[in-house]
């Protein structure tokens, strides 16, 4: 059940109210919502394909490289709790828009970078914006759509927005980078970003602030330090291996950051997390549900991307159209369950995605070592309908148990165990690739890994999903 009464300061939830009917909502403000989130993910995958070209260009060492990709990666995932707190406390229109023009202009300044170090600073940059959208960007969703039918389909085309990017981004960087060359790759989020920033100051209502909401410094310091940390890991990881001095360093640094975390959690008289938050079996069970499907796709497309570029000699252009079947699936996935889940509640929408994926992923894997393209097409296709299908669900679970004036602070944990899936699903898929006797090999134990992670999922559903949510 919810836990406003764990909640500090706040009166009882807004309660679901009519709101829009199934056949007129306003779609505005889910455009200006969305447009912010798609440049958010779409700039953790298209600069995979630009990097080669970049480190040519400016030129950039291997681990300048490096940092221009997982630069960005660790401090979206380090500072989404903090611009989750910042958006209750602040107002969460307030700090999105924050977000969306810190994320243009960063976007200006990769795009103008003529060394190296420049275009890492700007990406650190874009991170710091990214990690300000985020939490906002679901915190609008619910305050734009109180009515649960409506809060559902809006969710839905958020989520599809994920899964969209995340798959496009290797299609787009390569048209790009072999058109009009790679800085268009950065230069795209310009209009998108002045389009999404006019439409959320026109169409989206101020957000309510919170000022009795205090800021933990010291608790906000060490959760970024934590999860900054095990993503470092977590990308090195897939590099260095598992044993490298640099890796079990990161992890111990890690694992004292978050013991001061929770040090500092148990001390502090206005905790960054409200305790009930992390009891709840919706908001933790979601978060971690969330943790198991981001590992599984991310790891899936990362995998995947390698295995056709170098087993298959595909080029990055080549990559994206191989992984489209996944892509194209995701928007009529999510909005799909969007639709249904008024009618069925998120619990078996959940479950469905979550076992229908799991069966795409073993498909894959008893295909054999060097399938056929057409036999990878199903199994792409279920991997992205059921993630899609799922996140839905989770989503909204996690939203609507969340106390009143701590949506950003929900949504910001339900985003951070996402990152934090997605770079464990790309470092064990790494590491399985490069320890495998062959690609083939490493991409079959890769997916029946992520297809264990989705059956996870689909069980945790069972108990932490809520059968039907409340007011639909």
């Amino acid at each position: 059940m919810p836990f406003a009464e764990t909640a500090g300061g706040g009166g009882p939830a807004p309660a679901a109210g009519p709101g829009p009917d199934a056949g007129r909502w306003p779609r505005a403000p889910l455009f200006a919502v969305c447009a912010g989130y798609f440049m958010v993910i779409l700039d953790v995958t298209v600069i995979n394909v630009a990097v080669p070209v970049v480190g040519r260009e400016l030129p950039a060492s291997l681990t300048g490289i490096q940092w221009i990709t997982d630069g960005y990666t660790m401090v979206f995932a380090g500072l989404l709790l903090t611009g989750g707190a910042l958006g209750d406390r602040l107002g969460n229109r307030r700090i999105f828009c924050t977000g969306v023009a810190v994320f243009t202009a960063s976007s200006a300044a990769c795009a103008l970078a003529r060394d190296a170090p420049a275009l890492v600073a700007a990406r650190l940059a874009e991170g710091v914006g990214a990690a300000l959208i985020v939490p906002g960007s679901l915190a609008l969703l619910q305050q734009a759509y109180p009515a649960s039918a409506a809060r559902s389909r809006a969710v839905g085309l958020w989520g599809s927005m994920a899964g969209i990017a995340a798959s496009a981004g290797p299609l787009l960087g390569g048209l790009l980078v072999s058109t009009v060359g790679w800085r268009w790759v950065f230069l795209v989020n310009l209009p998108v970003g002045i389009a999404c920033l006019a439409l959320t100051l026109r169409h989206v209502a101020p957000s309510p602030r919170r000022a009795d909401r205090a800021l933990d410094w010291p608790a906000q310091c060490a959760v970024v330090a934590a999860v900054a940390l095990l993503t470092a890991v977590l990308n090195e990881a897939g590099r260095r291996g598992w044993s490298d001095p640099a890796v079990l360093a990161g992890a111990g640094l890690a694992v004292l950051a978050a013991a001061a975390f929770a040090l500092r959690e148990r001390l502090a008289r206005s905790p960054a997390i409200p305790p009930g938050m992390l009891r709840s079996r919706a908001i933790g069970g979601g978060s971690l549900i969330g943790l198991l499907f981001n590992f599984a796709f991310y790891g899936m497309v990362f995998t995947a991307s390698l295995y056709f570029q170098h087993q298959r000699g595909f080029s990055a252009l080549g990559t994206g159209l191989a992984l489209f079947p996944a892509v194209a699936m995701t928007m009529f996935a999510s909005v799909l369950s969007g639709r249904l889940a008024r009618r069925t509640g998120d619990r078996p929408l959940v479950i469905g995605g979550m076992l229908l994926a799991a069966l795409g992923l073993a498909g894959w894997a008893a295909a054999g070592t060097d399938p056929a393209y057409p036999l990878l097409v199903a199994p792409m296709m279920a991997a992205g309908f059921g993630t899609s299908f799922a996140l839905t669900g989770a989503t909204t679970t996690v939203l609507e148990a969340a106390p009143p004036g701590y949506s950003g602070t929900a949504s910001a944990l339900f985003n951070t165990a996402r990152q934090i899936g997605s770079a464990s699903g790309v470092a064990l898929g790494g590491t399985l690739l490069a320890t495998a006797a062959d690609y083939g090999t490493g991409l079959r134990v890769a997916m029946t890994g992520g297809a264990l992670a989705y059956l996870a999922a689909a069980g945790l559903a069972v108990t932490c999903v809520p059968p039907r949510a409340a007011g639909r």
